[in-house]
């Protein structure tokens, strides 16, 4: 398959919107230097805010994408976001992130886990103390989170369209469960998605702070 007819980050966007400045949001609101992005497919989106970002997913056609000369770094350069001033350095591997990966533990910003599986219960080990994880409730990850005594809720996002933000008011109203029996993390594993809130946003920004 050539590269012109392979899946590329311009028609992912097309299917699931431009998260560009969900990103920018972040990086503007916390020093957000390397990310680790498990289950990314094509999404480049971190990389027009974020210096250093590493991809991961066991996709052949993201593996494809990102091997393909030249191309990531042209659709960031075309990306309907800012260019950066700086060059992004984009890396990928072509892993399942449930098994130990070639990353540094304690060695990223920022873990994000969008639509991808319990990413927090298999990468934590690579955030840093006072990094930042971005999860949202699709397969349970941000459910199973806020129950985790090392992360603090520090943001919640919301969006319409390709516009994100971030809100860090009430957050007391948010992750409260509508059933309290619900809020188990055994069970929100077994069943592999999230349980229901009595106030929802798109996603979550919480803080790593073990031991403190």
């Amino acid at each position: 398959m050539s590269a012109a007819s392979a899946p590329t980050w311009a028609d992912y966007r097309g299917s699931i919107g431009d998260r560009s400045s969900l990103f920018a949001a972040l990086a503007q609101r916390w020093p957000i230097e390397r990310a680790l992005y498990p289950g990314s497919y094509l999404d480049l989106s971190p990389s027009t805010a974020i210096p250093d970002v590493i991809y991961a997913d066991l996709d052949k056609r993201a593996a494809r994408y990102f091997s393909t000369d030249g191309l990531p770094e042209s659709e960031l350069a075309a990306a309907p976001a800012a260019r950066p001033a700086w060059e992004p350095r984009v890396s990928f591997l072509h892993a399942d992130y449930r098994s130990p990966m070639p990353v540094d533990d304690g060695s990223v910003n920022l873990l994000i886990s969008l639509y991808a599986g319990l990413v927090w219960d298999h990468c934590s080990r690579y955030l840093a103390w006072g990094g930042l994880l971005l999860a949202n409730t699709s397969h349970g990850d941000a459910s199973v989170a806020a129950l985790d005594p090392r992360l603090d809720l520090v943001a919640t996002v919301h969006h319409r369209g390709d516009t994100y933000r971030l809100d860090e008011q009430r957050l007391g109203d948010y992750l409260v469960p509508k059933k309290p029996e619900s809020a188990d993390a055994d069970l929100i594993r077994q069943g592999g998605r999230g349980i229901a809130y009595t106030r929802t946003a798109f996603a979550y920004v919480f803080r790593f702070t073990p031991g403190a």
